[in-house]
């Protein structure tokens, strides 16, 4: 694949030869056209390992969406422009680890290799251990609908790497509910194995904290609504982010930068 230097700057096809532009990366991107068309990738035997691919590919991005989708609330603000396919990356390392299905219908059992979500940051290019340095603890109960995030008092002078301008910041904890996902022979899809719980969430922040004035020992829970109990099929994400405002006034403005948002614990 070849890569575009030239002050001429265009997508499409001219001749063989195929321009465009890659989500994420600078510059643009030239390739030459051809290959098999769409029904040959459908039907014919020798693209069936493709056909295989395809279909456990769209299953890792469907449960990825669902990871997002119980983390919408925060995931504008704090996740790089590549969080999706790295998301997805990590679903399909988990479909790789299901030895049961055949080929093309491995399940993706998030709830019994919950260690691939554990760490993750949302926004690679800031860590949230590299901005938020006071110490802090989770707890969750035994059944895993409520989560503690637990914090000493502390002075965020010394302890928050907060970006320049910025006078307050909030801390936020979330419960996420994922499902593990199979395939649906009827449906001819793959299927949450726990619909009803699939992506039901909660989000807690603290109130805007002061960032040149001691922070008073914090306790943030977060409550799964409705009684929700979740099941075996299912893990809950609970993560702990922090977000940075300018105040003017009595308002207070969302920094664009230094927001980040983590999977501490999977469970």
């Amino acid at each position: 694949m070849a890569r575009q230097k030239g002050v001429i700057k265009y997508v499409g096809t001219l001749g063989d030869i195929r321009h465009f532009k890659i989500k994420g990366q600078e510059g643009y991107f030239a390739g030459m056209v051809g290959g098999p068309t769409g029904d040959q990738v459908l039907t014919a035997p020798e693209f069936e390992r493709t056909r295989e691919n395809m279909n456990e590919f769209g299953a890792c991005a469907k449960a990825g969406k669902s990871v997002r989708t119980g983390l919408s609330q925060v995931m504008k603000q704090m996740a790089d422009s590549q969080v999706t396919g790295r998301l997805t990356s990590i679903m399909k390392k988990i479909n790789l680890e299901d030895q049961t299905e055949a080929r093309g219908y491995r399940k993706i059992e998030i709830s019994t290799q919950r260690s691939y979500l554990k760490g993750f940051e949302f926004d690679k290019n800031t860590s949230f251990n590299g901005i938020f340095n006071a110490p802090f603890s989770l707890t969750h109960t035994f059944d895993r609908e409520s989560g503690d995030l637990v914090i000493p008092a502390f002075n965020p002078a010394n302890l928050v790497n907060a970006p320049s301008g910025a006078t307050h910041f909030r801390l936020v904890t979330s419960l996420s509910v994922v499902s593990d996902f199979e395939y649906n022979a009827t449906t001819n899809s793959y299927d949450p194995m726990d619909a009803d719980l699939n992506e039901v969430n909660d989000i807690q922040y603290t109130d805007f904290l002061d960032l040149y004035a001691l922070v008073p020992a914090t306790i943030l829970t977060a409550t799964l609504s409705g009684g929700v109990y979740p099941t075996a099929y299912t893990t809950v994400l609970q993560c702990i982010g922090i977000e940075f405002y300018q105040q003017v006034g009595a308002n207070f403005y969302l920094f664009s930068s230094g927001n980040c948002l983590k999977i501490e614990e999977a469970f």
